[in-house]
């Protein structure tokens, strides 16, 4: 009989144990008062302080997104390239060259805020007369296609220096295809 007991004592203590843990208040909250039929009713506890302010000394963390980087300063873009380059005696866009001034066109047409000049070059062979107007066709060359792409005449500004703004200034072929240019420069 004694192990009898002893398992019903087991029993009983551990039914106890687990309707303890299954109590509905709180373990931070002591339960309401019990008062009994006729006692005083006991004045209500004291609320519990508000919670502390918060630390105005603390910086708060912004997260900010990151600014997008504009094509023109963005080195896998394409557009960081700005020279089209020209045979000798001729103004017709190279058709290396098609794609690099269709994408400028086609970030001008995006963004009509945005403008250009375009400067005509020549090289050192031929009257300065001869030269000025060449550099003027090549500038005019790559506006035209500037402008197939969608951007205006109001974005486009062209000038010629001819000879007068050499890359290069030694007398030969080596040197000379560099003078042979039209560099397209934002502002």
């Amino acid at each position: 009989m004694r192990n009898g007991k002893a398992l019903q004592r087991l029993f009983a203590a551990s039914a106890v144990a687990t309707l303890a843990a299954c109590t509905s208040v709180p373990l931070d909250e002591k339960p309401a008062p019990v008062v009994e039929k006729g006692a005083p009713t006991p004045a209500p506890a004291a609320a519990s302080a508000p919670p502390p302010a918060p630390d105005t000394r603390a910086v708060a963390r912004v997260e900010t997104a990151p600014k997008p980087v504009d094509p023109l300063n963005d080195p896998a873009s394409g557009l960081m390239k700005r020279e089209v380059f020209f045979d000798f005696d001729r103004f017709e866009i190279k058709p290396e060259y098609i794609a690099l001034v269709e994408a400028h066109g086609r970030y001008l047409a995006a963004r009509k805020d945005r403008k250009v000049v375009i400067e005509g070059n020549a090289d050192e062979r031929g009257s300065r007369e001869y030269n000025l107007a060449l550099g003027q066709k090549r500038a005019d060359a790559v506006k035209a296609r500037l402008k197939l792409m969608g951007a205006t005449d109001a974005q486009i500004e062209t000038i010629s220096f001819g000879e007068e703004r050499p890359r290069c200034t030694q007398h030969n072929e080596e040197c000379w295809w560099q003078n042979r240019r039209a560099d397209i420069v934002y502002r």
